[in-house]
């Protein structure tokens, strides 16, 4: 019979990580306070903090709920595996071998998670494309990145809610701001901050000739704002009509808002409600995470640059990725060297590669220098 000993240390030393990493001891003592406070009888009195605290009783719930699975499997298949060697039964052979497999498929999955370790990365995000140089070719790439992050989301089984698009002149767009909501959104769309890079023949020029078009891409957690403080006179305020699919209008007055805060530049925008009132509310609250997480940004950059981290190597509005159509077609990451030679997959939102190629080369630390090319 088949020794699988070395397969199932190796996959129970990695079941130990997760322990670790899922941070499971603190995790169930957080989780036996949160039981407590979701089963209070006046939870809703304040609705903001009663949504905080079950997101966060599911989210920790569900880490404990897949590290329970997953050292449950780890268990039987060492049972079954120790058993089937005493009694010399060949006949387990497949079922260990199918066991191990889907242990390591669901490690490899899990491990995902270890990769986030900034504060904010399992909130949701706040997102924002540019079109740059490239004319109206940028703005269709603009436009072409917009469809990309949302079939992404869907994928994901993420929420993605367009808050504002501003239309471009022939075609595209020449700016769109919208939010993704899922646990890790942020920390995965963290990824996708910085210059994209198009190059291909454009569909815009009668001769045929190749070009070059870039599109930036913001992005920001949705964190709790609340403390922060903005002043109204650095504020200011366009009002517009709601719009739906097709730029068609879905309402007759002008009860979109778009917030611009004059000191940083920062935009938000809210269309969803029906009143005035409630987009600027919720627009407000945007601005705030906004102006809140630029802040905090600003103070890791430089603590990056002081200590000549790759961030400091790889600034702000920097040329992140390659999208080459013509004349081979291939998308390339680089900072992380990831490739791929399916760019019709990765523009229908088929990123979790390159997200997760990213967050590895950022635990990496300082070392290589990214291949800016």
């Amino acid at each position: 019979m088949r020794d699988f000993t070395d397969d199932l240390r190796a996959l129970r030393e990695r079941v130990v990580e997760a322990h670790r990493y899922l941070r499971i001891d603190a995790g169930r003592a957080r989780l036996a306070e949160l039981e407590i406070a979701v089963a209070a009888p006046d939870l809703w009195d304040d609705q903001d903090r009663a949504k905080r605290l079950t997101g966060e009783y599911a989210a920790v719930k569900d880490d404990l709920d897949t590290y329970d699975a997953l050292e449950r499997e780890m268990e039987d298949a060492e049972v079954l595996h120790e058993l089937a060697r005493e009694e010399g039964d060949e006949s387990q052979e497949p079922e260990i071998e199918t066991a191990t497999d889907e242990l390591r498929g669901k490690l490899d999955r899990l491990e995902l998670r270890s990769l986030f370790t900034g504060e904010h990365d399992e909130a949701d995000a706040i997102c924002r494309i540019n079109a740059k140089d490239g004319g109206v070719d940028a703005q269709d790439w603009a436009e072409i990145l917009l469809r990309m992050y949302q079939r992404w989301g869907e994928r994901r089984g993420f929420g993605v809610t367009v808050e504002d698009v501003s239309e471009g002149t022939e075609a595209g767009i020449l700016s769109a701001e919208f939010t993704i909501t899922g646990r890790y959104a942020y920390g995965l769309m963290s990824a996708e901050r910085g210059t994209h890079r198009l190059v291909r023949i454009s569909p815009f020029d009668g001769n045929a000739r190749r070009q070059t078009s870039f599109a930036a891409v913001e992005v920001w957690p949705v964190i709790d704002a609340a403390e922060v403080e903005l002043n109204d006179s650095d504020i200011r305020m366009e009002v517009f009509r709601a719009s739906g699919a097709g730029g068609q209008h879905v309402n007759k007055t002008s009860s979109a808002v778009r917030l611009i805060h004059e000191p940083t530049g920062l935009v938000a925008s809210s269309q969803e409600e029906r009143s005035q009132l409630q987009n600027r509310e919720k627009a407000m609250n945007r601005l705030r995470a906004m102006v809140a997480a630029k802040v905090e940004e600003e103070r890791e950059l430089e603590l990056e640059r002081i200590a000549g981290g790759k961030q400091a190597q790889v600034g702000w509005g920097s040329q992140i990725r390659n999208y080459v159509v013509q004349p081979y077609q291939m998308v390339k990451d680089l900072r992380s060297s990831i490739e791929s030679g399916n760019i019709t997959a990765v523009l229908d939102g088929d990123l979790d590669q390159f997200m997760e190629g990213y967050l590895r080369w950022k635990r990496a630390g300082p070392g290589t220098e990214p291949a800016l090319t």
